[in-house]
């Protein structure tokens, strides 16, 4: 049976017109897919005040003058933990790499946990030092790669790390057979740097003692070759003024075990010198008094301020299990930091406009939707780098440009494919959707195995090689957001609001 408008075209043209217009059936179909844009335009949105949210401190910093940076990174201001940090080789400072001693490893101790102790001992040094975002890696078998970006005194720095603060507590003969070894050296007159090794001195050394040299070659000792207590067990070390010249000097506080061995050291050897030693040099051989029960100790020895503030920190932060040895240093200017940070920017802005023209020049409208797309890519990839708070290095930059410019490559994909569809005479709406759906798969190919790369070179690269593959590996997944997703809410939004009726994509 036919129905019965099929007869009558004014009837027919009402059920097909006037009735869902009466219904509201087009309006709630209109409704609904306004209701699906409003929500990808919100979405998109949304993206871009929290990236701005996590990018302003970077702003911010980046605003202030030399001398409120400094003072900021002296009082470790909370907005260092919320800015994008530059790498050394854009801020300037200092590369070393350190080799370990696999020598002096104890017995049975795996040189893989000496590297790992080594490591924490080095970080607390530097922590104390004041040192914003350094890098700390191991490197092969026994070598650690360390990175101070913005260091001022680079000596003083190798000289925090280096130093093996190694703390002991010998007791000291200063009576009669020190006595022969100190006219031997006097009939011998040998210069210092002699008297340590001259096998004359060496073989008046009785068994189970050894030479140690003074402070400042001020002198040498006869110590008991085995340490009664060693700086592991101390708590706290810290610098104090007073004394008998008023001289700064380092107060010691040892735990509660090394507290009670200092009791039975210094109680069984009243009246004799109990020297302290850091890394083989006797500091002061003062003479035990009394018992001391309360587990304290001072060190003195003529110090300025910075030397006593040096001593302790390195002696907070504890010895290295072993010695240390500099093998490689590199040092970056500020100078040659900020030429390479121009660089990078100048570098960055021409690449970026040079792709603008052309987008435009050759595609016309849908170039320029591409560019602002492009703009965002950028946008949000430098709000990411400052929510995960990575450093940027120069390799850093390289990523990010090369970044834009695969991100581009996906929307010239789409806007080819579309091109071919127009060709076929579809309308502009399904040339659209077909061009994306279309260049969806090569676009997602080339990504993932670009990804892949970027993810192998994070896991086996170091320093600024890490730098390329994380800003390349955010720049990928975040062009997917803003080729893809971006540029389509973008046509559909321009299309539904009749701001665009067609695409001009003849070459």
């Amino acid at each position: 049976m036919t129905p019965p408008w099929r007869d009558h075209p004014e009837l027919a043209d009402y059920v097909a017109t006037g009735l869902p217009n009466l219904l509201g059936l087009k309006n709630n179909k209109r409704n609904q897919n306004m209701t699906k844009l409003q929500i990808k335009i919100s979405v998109i949105g949304a993206v871009l005040v929290i990236v701005l949210y996590f990018l302003f401190p970077t702003i911010q910093w980046y605003s202030m003058s030399q001398d409120e940076k400094d003072n900021r990174e002296k009082s470790r201001d909370k907005i260092l933990n919320k800015i994008i940090p530059l790498g050394l080789d854009l801020r300037g400072g200092t590369h070393l790499l350190l080799e370990i001693d696999d020598t002096k490893l104890m017995k049975d101790e795996k040189i893989s946990n000496a590297l790992d102790r080594t490591k924490e001992v080095i970080r607390n040094r530097i922590d104390q030092y004041g040192v914003t975002e350094p890098l700390i890696a191991q490197q092969g078998e026994k070598w650690i790669v360390v990175q101070l970006p913005g260091i001022k005194d680079p000596e003083r720095a190798k000289e925090l790390i280096g130093k093996t603060a190694l703390l002991e507590f010998r007791l000291v003969d200063l009576k009669e057979r020190f006595t022969n070894i100190a006219q031997k050296v006097r009939e011998m007159n040998l210069e210092f740097d002699s008297i340590l090794t001259s096998s004359s001195v060496l073989k008046l050394v009785p068994t189970g003692y050894v030479l140690l040299p003074g402070k400042d070659k001020s002198g040498f000792y006869l110590a008991k070759s085995s340490p009664e207590i060693t700086g592991g067990y101390l708590v706290d070390a810290r610098v104090e003024t007073g004394g008998e010249f008023g001289m700064p000097y380092v107060g010691l506080e040892f735990n509660r075990d090394g507290a009670n061995m200092f009791a039975r050291i210094t109680e069984a050897n009243i009246g004799n010198n109990l020297a302290i030693v850091l890394d083989g040099v006797v500091q002061s051989a003062p003479v035990i008094r009394s018992r001391i029960p309360d587990g304290k100790a001072i060190i003195e020895g003529r110090f300025s301020d910075e030397e006593a503030k040096f001593l302790a920190n390195v002696l907070r932060s504890g010895a290295l299990p072993v010695p240390v040895s500099i093998i490689e240093e590199r040092t970056v200017g500020p100078s040659l930091g900020r030429d390479s940070i121009n660089a990078g920017i100048k570098s960055s802005i021409i690449g970026f406009l040079l792709v603008v023209v052309f987008m435009i020049f050759y595609y016309r409208i849908p170039g320029v939707i591409s560019d602002i797309a492009l703009l965002m890519n950028f946008i949000i990839l430098c709000g990411a780098l400052a929510m995960f708070h990575a450093t940027l290095t120069l390799p850093g930059i390289a990523g990010i440009i090369l970044t834009l410019g695969m991100a581009v490559d996906a929307n010239v994909l789409i806007l080819e494919r579309i091109r071919d569809e127009l060709g076929l005479n579809k309308t502009v709406r399904v040339a659209i959707d077909l061009g994306y759906s279309r260049a969806l798969s090569a676009i997602i190919d080339s990504n993932i195995t670009t990804l892949i790369a970027a993810l192998f070179l994070f896991q086996f690269g170091t320093g600024p090689i890490k730098g390329f593959a994380v800003t390349l590996s955010l720049g990928i997944l975040i062009s997917m957001f803003t080729a893809i997703f971006v540029t389509k809410v973008s046509y559909e939004y321009l299309f539904d609001k009749k701001i665009l009726k067609t695409l001009n994509l003849k070459p």
